[in-house]
Parts: C-alpha cells; structure tokens; sequence
C-alpha cells in the first residue's frame, strides 16, 4: 500500500518513486514466496488503479508533479464551473438534437455529458493551467501523460515502450469508447494538447519485456488492465449480463453489456471491459465514494479495534437506534462538498449503534444503484458476484443481498484484481487456450441468499435519505 499524500486540502497524491520502488519489491517478494527465480516467470500481468495520473518529460523521464489520485480534489472548482457554464448547456442541446436525427448512441453521451472530480479530464486541465514545465513541454511534442500502468511499462521498459490498454484508456473519461481513440473535441474543449497520450493496445497483449536490469533477466509483461475490469474478469463474468461488483475503498458496481455500448446517463458510464484480438467486451459501470475509507477512518478513530468484528458488532443490536451514517470522508464525485456525518445521535447510542450505521449505509448505497442499474441497462441481469475487502463483511453482503433481492455470491479469494490480470496475461503466453478454462479455476466460498423482505429495510432506508438530504453542498 503506497502511503497517500495530502499536500493541500482536497489535495490527494503519490510518490511515483515510492510506488514504483513497491511495485519493484511486491514482485520480487511474491516470486520469492513461492519459491521460484524469475526465469521461471513466463509473464506478467499489470493490474492497476484507475484514472490516477501522472506526466513526465518524454526525453528525460522527469516527472512534472506527483501521482494526482482518482481521489483528488483539485478540480472542484473546475468541475463546478464547467456543470453551470452555458457552453456545456449548448453542447447538451446540439448532441440531444444530433441524437434525434441520427438515432446514434454515440451522440447520446455528450448530451448528458457532466463533469466530476473522479474523472482525469479537468484535473489533466488543470495541470496544464498551473505546471508551466508540463505546459512548455507540451508545446515542444515532450509531454507524456500517462495512468498508473503506462507509467510503470514505461519504467519497465526504460523508456522504450509508452503505451496503455482499452480498459485504462476508457477509464479516464478522455477516451471515446464509441471511436476507440483519445476525444480530440474533449481535449480541444479543455486545451489539453493530444500529443501527449500514449498508444492503445489490446488488455492481453505482449507489450513487450522488461529491461534484464530490473529483475536479472527480461520478463514479458502479457496483460495491462484497469482494476475494476480486471476484477469483472477475474469473476470470470464473460458474459451479458454478468454482474461484479467490488467493494473496497470504493464501491463499483460493473454490468457486462457484451457488445453493446450504452451511452452514460443516470449515474452510470461506459467503459471498455477488455479487448482480447478482435473480441471487445463493453461494461456499465456505477460507483459509490468511501465504503474501505469510511471503515478504516472508523478504525483509526477506535470505535472497533478490528475490521473482523464490525460485522458481529452490527448483529448484536436491532437496529442502528436512528443513528444514520451520512458517507463523504474521501468526498462524493458528485458533490465534492457533501458533509459527512452522524445523524441520530442519543446519550443511549454505542459503540455497535456507529458501527451498524456505517456499514447500513454501505448497503443502503448498493441498493441505490442497483434499482439504477434495473431500470437503465436494458439487459437481464444473470450472476452477481462480490469481492473486495468489505465483501469479507457477512452484515454488509447479507443485508444488500435482502435489499435487492437477489443472490449474491462470494469467491474463496477476494483479491479479484491480481487474478483477472493474471488470467489475462496467461491467455496471452498460451497458459491457458480460452476462458472456459478460467472458468474451471473459479472457487466460491459463499453464496448470501435473501432472507428478509426488502420492506422490512424501510423505515431504516427512509431515516437515511433523509438524513442524506441534509449533507450536501457543505
């Protein structure tokens, strides 16, 4: 876990030499617990956060700033300037009008066409507007913009190779999905020079070896993908339908759509799950801000001493006595001022009363974007598979499986991530010959199956959005 920087308020960064030195030495370490050298190692598979960015100078590799997380903040301003302006307002109008004539999905995007603080476009805007090296170097063609993942190919291959995969690429929101390339009327719109983006390449790729320097002999990095996509592949959900979702720092909630490309709207966006050859699968995806966060701010506050007993603690009462948990510590994409807060606070609340709050409002949350969900995504939903850190939470899996009525399953191993890369970079060095294979390997530990009636949830689930009415706009 490479430590967070907070330089500024709202102000969320990494240290690219720290999360490269980790990221060098988590290798070295898993190899070495295995008990294996690294010539036995065929390939790699990268999976990394998304829409963390960073530039750097493309003729000495010298970054301009620190990592800007997908957490960030700096942008607020940015992104509320922008919801309000007239322009963005006119660029609804003529894409809505575009849409009625053509019929195209394609024009349906930027007619709800909203900015947020998760998304890269403003806060790479803004880089642009306030780092005069990043500026100067971008108009002598010198500027590299990369993620996580491009970053670390680009470390790997000392410089040789600076590319990025469909998956990271579409996370950014500066990808168009619908033409598989870099948006030039995004980028216009928001003076950010097109020169400094890197090549798309398939997720399950050769995209070429690492220097022997690194690891003392070269080793082929066979997959780059984003973490949420490689996750959705690690649940080995392959097919329409197929539902993941992951809670871990975040929430994310990911449909597969096939071929199929929804335009966003409702709170969801598309994005590009993996294209393996000429096979590209589209997912739906919603979020949810601060459900890890939430819970380890909560531990380091003490109100439990241990992640593993929350649930137990959440049990022991019937209810949460009024007590609401209103989310907002990392802040909300949609509103950067949501207050977060306890509401319903009594001199007879406790310990497990804060505890059942916060994790209720985990599953409160998930019930909200899955009826969003229902009601966009034209698609029958088949399997709902969970993973993440929370979905070790039994309270938090058991009481959203009541609230949406339907069956939720498990994995053995939560870490869905580093499996989906490693499933994606064994496909492409001939590992494993199709993904029916993949299938054969999938464990599941639990399935939470409804037991209450969603109504029973009511009056709790009402407390709550009251509760949430008050928060925003701090």
């Amino acid at each position: 876990q490479v430590e967070t920087l907070y330089p500024r308020p709202g102000w969320v960064e990494l240290d690219p030499e720290v999360l490269w030195s980790q990221f060098i030495g988590v290798i070295k370490d898993a190899v070495q617990a295995a008990g294996l050298h690294m010539r036995q190692i065929a390939g790699l598979g990268i999976s990394t956060q998304r829409g963390t960015f960073i530039t750097w100078h493309k003729r000495t590799g010298k970054p301009f700033h620190n990592f800007i997380s997908w957490q960030d903040l700096r942008s607020a301003e940015l992104v509320n300037s922008w919801n309000k302006s007239l322009l963005l307002k006119a660029i609804h109008v003529v894409f809505t009008v575009l849409h009625f004539l053509t019929g195209s999905d394609r024009y349906l995007a930027p007619s709800f066409l909203t900015f947020s603080t998760h998304q890269t476009s403003l806060k790479l805007s803004w880089v642009f507007r306030n780092i005069h090296e990043a500026e100067e170097a971008a108009k002598k063609n010198n500027c590299c913009f990369g993620t996580v993942d491009t970053w670390l190919l680009y470390r790997l291959t000392k410089g040789s190779v600076y590319a990025t995969d469909y998956s990271n690429a579409s996370s950014t929101g500066i990808f168009e999905p619908f033409t598989k390339c870099w948006n030039p009327t995004l980028c216009n719109l928001l003076s950010i020079p097109m020169s400094i983006y890197p090549s798309v390449k398939d997720t399950s790729f050769n995209f070429g070896s690492a220097d022997s320097e690194i690891f003392g002999v070269p080793i082929p990095i066979m997959a780059m993908v984003a973490d949420q996509q490689s996750a959705m592949f690690g649940e080995c959900c392959f097919h329409p339908g197929d539902v993941k979702l992951t809670m871990g720092t975040g929430g994310f909630w990911n449909v597969n759509t096939g071929e199929q490309l929804f335009a966003s709207q409702g709170g969801l966006y598309p994005l590009i799950g993996w294209k393996i050859g000429e096979e590209v699968v589209y997912l739906t995806e919603g979020s949810i801000s601060d459900i890890g966060t939430a819970i380890k701010w909560a531990l380091d506050i003490e109100i439990f001493t241990n992640v593993d007993e929350t649930a137990e603690m959440a049990q022991s009462i019937a209810d949460s006595q009024g007590v609401c948990f209103i989310p907002g510590i990392q802040v909300s994409g949609d509103d950067p001022y949501l207050c977060a807060s306890f509401m319903g606070l009594k001199p007879s609340t406790t310990r497990s009363h804060l505890v059942r709050a916060i994790l209720e409002s985990v599953a409160f949350r998930n019930k909200l974007l899955y009826d969003v969900i229902v009601k966009k995504v034209q698609i029958p939903l088949r399997t709902i598979r969970a993973d993440g850190g929370v979905s070790n939470n039994s309270f938090v899996m058991q009481m959203t499986s009541d609230l949406i009525n339907k069956k939720i399953e498990k994995p053995a191993n939560v870490d869905m991530s580093s499996l989906g890369a490693a499933f994606l970079a064994g496909l492409a060095s001939g590992f494993w010959t199709d993904k029916n294979q993949l299938k054969k390997l999938r464990r599941v530990e639990a399935v939470f199956e409804p037991q209450k009636d969603p109504e029973e949830y009511r009056p709790a689930m009402d407390a709550w959005l009251q509760a949430m009415k008050r928060s925003p706009h701090w």
